[in-house]
């Protein structure tokens, strides 16, 4: 089992001493969440909430995950770094393709691009992209950006976006692209993940969740004939015990992500805590 946690910008944590703090710990990663800008009158439902709104509030600092995550990287050198997730259709895929490029190449191929579709129409409609062709854009975007990771000249031709004789450098360290971690917890986002991704990345809040979700992921992969497994990653939101963990990786998942900074006084502190009562389990 691998154990990752969130980071964020948030007043008064020092975000060079904490990853350096994590990593001693022993976490493999750490994940950034991605939003341009948010409102509280959110007309969009929120997914992952019962009463459909979104958890945080619209003066929430939401960083850049590209700048926070080379920030991080510099500061350490062998922790993993990992967008939770970002929203790749509601970018200019060219800038997405520079942008990750160099951060894999300035870490060393440390990255691990994690990506979703987004739920805020109002976020879309903000920035001019077309909230209801996202599923599509985002399968094209991906081949796309193999494409010019990989190639020396590349060429590519999609409903919604092509290039033909350019070339795209630097490239980055992973080929021919970093890990793709789809995110997403409805059925198409199951399929969608199993189709273009290598690993999946989940939110759950209950054990009971986690079984139902991680066993339509399975069947979905049966039924495409997937001969491998995507990687399983779940944010978990609660409390979890060491019989917690167990009882995921008896489902194949094989990342734990933490909650991490939000809503404790103290970050580091709590994830010395949640390292220590794993280790004693799994790091024997």
């Amino acid at each position: 089992m691998k154990f990752g946690t969130f980071i964020a910008q948030l007043p008064g944590f020092d975000l060079a001493a904490g990853a350096r703090a994590i990593e001693e710990l022993g976490f493999e990663s750490v994940w950034v969440g991605d939003h341009i800008a948010l409102r509280d009158d959110h007309a969009a439902p929120y997914p992952y909430s019962p009463n459909q709104r979104y958890q945080l509030p619209a003066n929430y600092p939401f960083p850049d995950p590209f700048v926070m995550l080379a920030y991080a990287a510099a500061a350490t050198t062998t922790l993993r770094l990992a967008t939770g997730v970002y929203l790749l259709p509601l970018r200019n895929p060219f800038t997405t393709a520079k942008a990750v490029a160099t951060l894999d190449a300035l870490c060393n191929g440390r990255l691990i691009f994690g990506v979703g579709l987004g739920w805020m129409s109002d976020e879309f409609e903000l920035m001019g992209s077309d909230f209801r062709d996202r599923g599509a854009r985002t399968a094209e975007y991906l081949a796309l950006l193999t494409e010019v990771w990989s190639k020396p000249v590349a060429n590519f031709e999609g409903r919604t976006v092509k290039t033909s004789g350019f070339s795209f450098f630097p490239q980055p360290v992973q080929q021919p692209h970093p890990p793709f971690v789809l995110g997403g917890n409805t059925d198409p986002s199951l399929r969608r993940a199993v189709r273009l991704g290598d690993g999946w990345f989940g939110i759950v809040t209950s054990l009971d969740e986690a079984r139902a979700l991680l066993g339509r992921l399975t069947e979905f992969e049966r039924q495409a004939g997937r001969d491998r497994k995507l990687e399983r990653t779940l944010l978990t939101g609660w409390n979890v015990s060491v019989d917690d963990i167990g009882r995921l990786a008896e489902l194949d998942v094989e990342r734990v992500i933490d909650a991490g900074i939000f809503g404790v006084r103290d970050p580091l502190a709590h994830l010395t805590e949640f390292r220590r009562r794993m280790a004693a389990e799994f790091e024997r």
